[in-house]
């Protein structure tokens, strides 16, 4: 039965809008996190420390972190690997490009794909460059976070990363959670309007909270 509903499209669309919303309820805590930065090194290091030793002592040290790092890498990937397998079977489908693209396909739906590239190639450089260290300018400082934010925004080239993968996000956000909600059987003629409505300020709010931190370097708000 499993492989019976992951062959099928209805199947597939299902996984990408449940992995879809679990990436968002992170991306909301992930933001809600990263705007402590306004309170200073100590209070954005200490949230750091924390979010380590969450679930101690039946947890130890990081394993929380860690679990939520695998629920994360799985959604990921299953989001990713049934957006390509659909694309595929669009494209089978409709070997023929359209002669007239439709008219009230918003921007968002038509760089759904090239948004979702963007994304992944951002997810491996921010790890490198936050979590790792890997590829982080200014020497990486393990166990001070603040610093090394305040080092990959210090660069034009780590804002411009940063802030390019920020508005895709947006675009993402705003098309896939109305999607999500028709695949799961949420939308209908008298909650669609709701929808879309939810589904811009999500993504407006996210972008903006997003966007924040790098502005707070650049502008020497956050030092």
């Amino acid at each position: 039965m499993a492989r019976t509903v992951w062959d099928s499209s209805v199947g597939k669309k299902t996984v990408m809008a449940v992995s879809g919303l679990i990436m968002l309820l992170y991306l909301v805590a992930h933001m809600i996190g990263n705007l402590k930065i306004y309170f200073g090194a100590g209070e954005f290091n200490h949230y750091a420390h924390w979010l380590r030793t969450i679930g101690e002592p039946v947890m130890r040290y990081e394993w929380t972190l860690w679990l939520v790092r695998v629920v994360l890498v799985l959604a990921v990937v299953a989001h990713a690997v049934c957006a390509y397998q659909l694309s595929r079977r669009d494209i089978k489908a409709r070997p023929s490009a359209y002669l007239h693209r439709k008219a009230r396909t918003s921007y968002a739906t038509r760089t759904m794909r090239w948004g979702g590239i963007i994304l992944g190639l951002f997810i491996v450089w921010h790890l490198l460059d936050l979590t790792t260290g890997t590829v982080h300018t200014g020497g990486f400082q393990e166990g001070h976070p603040y610093q090394n934010v305040v080092d990959t925004f210090s660069t034009w080239y780590g804002d411009v990363i940063y802030i390019v993968a920020m508005l895709a996000l947006g675009l993402h956000i705003r098309h896939g959670f109305w999607s999500a909600a028709q695949t799961l059987g949420a939308g209908s003629r008298s909650r669609d309007r709701v929808l879309k409505t939810v589904a811009n300020v999500l993504a407006l709010v996210l972008t903006a909270g997003f966007l924040c931190v790098p502005v707070g370097v650049m502008t020497g708000v956050v030092s």
